[in-house]
């Protein structure tokens, strides 16, 4: 199906916000932030690392949001996928991933957006 597949690279976030470094502060961000987008949440997964460091995922009914934290280097991946089967919801997902920089504060930001999927001829 059509779908929108957002990806970041932050460089230069702060290492010790709280998101950067623990699973709870980062696990509610990205639940927040999700909803506040207009997506659909059906379920997560966080994992913490040590000394610090998180990965997670959250699991839209649109797709998925997926985030890693490397603090040590004020890092961040993120991807946001979704997929417009019944609707568009790419600027829904325009809106999560910018809801997730404004708060992570990467000083530099790469960014791709690929456009998946699409209808057989």
């Amino acid at each position: 199906m059509d779908g929108i597949h957002l990806l970041g690279e932050w460089y230069g976030c702060a290492a010790d916000i709280p998101e950067m470094t623990r699973v709870q502060p980062l696990r509610t961000l990205c639940l927040h932030a999700s909803e506040a987008s207009g997506m659909t949440i059906v379920g997560d997964s966080f994992h913490q690392f040590e000394p610090a460091g998180v990965t997670g995922t959250v699991l839209l009914a649109e797709s998925h949001l997926a985030i890693h934290t490397w603090p040590e280097h004020g890092f961040v991946t993120i991807d946001v996928y979704v997929c417009n089967y019944t609707t568009d919801n790419s600027a829904k997902a325009e809106r999560l991933l910018r809801a997730m920089q404004d708060a992570m504060k990467p000083q530099r930001v790469k960014f791709q957006a690929i456009h998946r999927g699409g209808r057989d001829a």
